[in-house]
C-alpha cells in the first residue's frame, strides 16, 4: 500500500521583518546602557557613591535617581538634573543607539541613522533644552516681580486660598508651555536645515500634533529646572532619563 506525500508549500517568512526586530532590540539596549552610564557618572559627579558595597547597603528608594526631595529636610542631597547633565544624557544615548542600529543593521541604513543622529540631538533635544533653560533662568529672575501682579481674591477659608495658589501658578504654566513648544518648532526648523542644507535631503515636514509625544523629557526638563523644589518637581526629574532613552532607540531603528 503506497503513501501518497503531498507538496506543501514553505510558509513566507519575511526575514527581513525579523532583522528589523533584531535592531530594535539592540537599539533599545545600547540606548538605555548608553543612559545608565551617563547617569552614573553624573550621580559620582555630584557625590554619590557607586560603590557596589554601599549600594547593597542603601534602601532603593535612597538610590541617587530614587531619592526624592525631603521639605523636612531640604538639605539632603538629591540627584540634579539641568541643562549640561540632560544634554550628557541625551549624547549618550543617541551614541549607544546609533551603535546599536550600526552594529545590526546592514551597512546601506548606516550614513541615514547619522545623519538621524544629528537631527536628534541637534533638533530634537539641544535646542528644546536651551529653550528651556533660558525661560527658566528669566522666569526665576522675575519671578517675585512677575507673582506681584497676580490677582488674587480675599482668603476666606480653604477653597479661596487653593483658589489663590492655582492662580499663582498660571505664569509658571504659561512660561512652561510657551518654552517648550518654541524648542519645539525652533528645533524642527533646525532639524530641516540641516536636511535641506547640509545633507542635500529635501524634506517638506512640519511640526504635528503627534510631534509632542517623544518630547515629554522637555516638559520634565521644563518642569524641573522652573519649578521651586518639592517632592512633585523631584519625581517628574527622576522620568527623565528614561524619556531620554527614545532619541537614541529612534536613531538606531531609523531607515531613510
Amino acid at each position: 500500500m503506497g503513501v501518497k506525500i503531498m507538496n506543501v508549500s514553505p510558509i513566507n517568512i519575511n526575514t527581513d521583518d525579523k532583522k528589523y526586530n533584531r535592531v530594535k532590540l539592540s537599539s533599545a539596549v545600547c540606548s538605555v546602557a548608553g543612559v545608565s552610564g551617563a547617569l552614573a557618572h553624573i550621580a559620582k559627579k555630584q557625590g554619590f557613591s557607586l560603590k557596589p558595597s554601599h549600594i547593597k547597603n542603601t534602601p532603593v528608594k535612597d538610590w541617587a535617581i530614587f531619592r526624592m526631595y525631603n521639605k523636612n529636610n531640604p538639605a539632603k542631597k538629591i540627584i540634579e538634573l539641568e541643562e549640561k547633565e540632560i544634554l550628557e544624557l541625551a549624547s549618550a544615548s543617541v551614541a549607544g543607539g546609533l551603535a546599536g542600529g550600526l552594529v545590526v543593521d546592514d551597512k546601506k541604513y548606516n550614513k541615514s541613522k547619522i545623519r538621524e543622529s544629528v537631527n536628534q540631538l541637534l533638533g530634537n533635544v539641544t535646542v528644546p533644552i536651551l529653550c528651556v533653560g533660558g525661560t527658566s533662568r528669566m522666569y526665576k529672575k522675575y519671578k517675585d516681580k512677575i507673582l506681584a501682579k497676580v490677582p488674587q481674591i480675599k482668603e476666606t477659608g480653604k477653597i479661596s486660598a487653593r483658589f489663590n495658589k492655582a492662580l499663582k501658578a498660571v505664569p509658571f504654566s504659561l512660561a512652561t508651555v510657551a518654552s517648550l513648544g518654541i524648542g519645539i518648532f525652533a528645533g524642527n526648523r533646525v532639524s530641516n536645515f540641516l536636511n535641506e542644507k547640509v545633507f542635500k535631503k529635501e524634506v517638506d515636514r512640519k511640526v504635528k500634533g503627534t510631534d509632542f509625544a517623544p518630547h515629554v523629557d522637555d516638559l520634565g526638563v521644563a518642569v524641573t529646572l522652573m519649578a521651586d523644589r518639592s517632592k512633585f518637581s523631584s519625581f517628574i526629574q527622576r522620568t527623565v532619563p528614561a524619556f531620554l532613552c527614545v532619541p537614541g532607540y529612534e536613531v538606531g531603528i531609523h531607515r531613510d
